[in-house]
């Protein structure tokens, strides 16, 4: 079965979604270093060294536009700010993790990502489907890849 226009468009217009919010050069990395822990605006910019502080606080407000940032007073005078995750930010950290683990294959790097305590070799992401309780073997066949639905 072929995934309708519908469900074609409903996909393509997630990504773009996902492209407005954080698909500029600066917000992904933005968004990395505030998965560690909520930052300053220094501290992002001693981070993220090639960043000019115009267009950081640009890609700040932009992020906290789209409900992925949330900034704090720390200080009234001068006004300072805190800067965090949403909840909706946190949840940037998957794609995240599998776009570093991407770029680290594509420049020989070894695998960065998350091990398993009990034997230190690296995690692989699978495809599961939680109504059938089943893992999905890969590499799918082209009908199945044209079923495929992200939900």
């Amino acid at each position: 079965m072929r995934a309708s226009r519908a469900e074609t468009t409903d996909l393509h217009d997630g990504l773009a979604e996902a492209l407005s919010a954080v698909g500029d050069r600066w917000s992904l990395a933005i968004v990395g270093n505030l998965l560690e822990a909520p930052l300053r605006f220094g501290e992002l910019q001693e981070r993220l060294t090639t960043i000019s502080a115009n267009v950081l606080s640009q890609r700040l407000r932009a992020l906290q536009t789209a409900g992925l940032v949330a900034a704090s007073p720390y200080s009234r005078r001068p006004p300072r700010y805190l800067y965090e995750l949403t909840s909706a930010g946190r949840e940037l950290a998957g794609p995240l993790r599998l776009l570093g683990e991407w770029g680290s294959r594509r420049i020989g790097l070894p695998a960065q990502g998350p091990r398993h305590s009990a034997c230190d070799t690296p995690l692989e992401l699978r495809w599961y489907c939680a109504a059938c309780d089943e893992h999905v073997e890969a590499p799918l066949d082209a009908a199945e890849e044209e079923e495929l639905v992200f939900a």
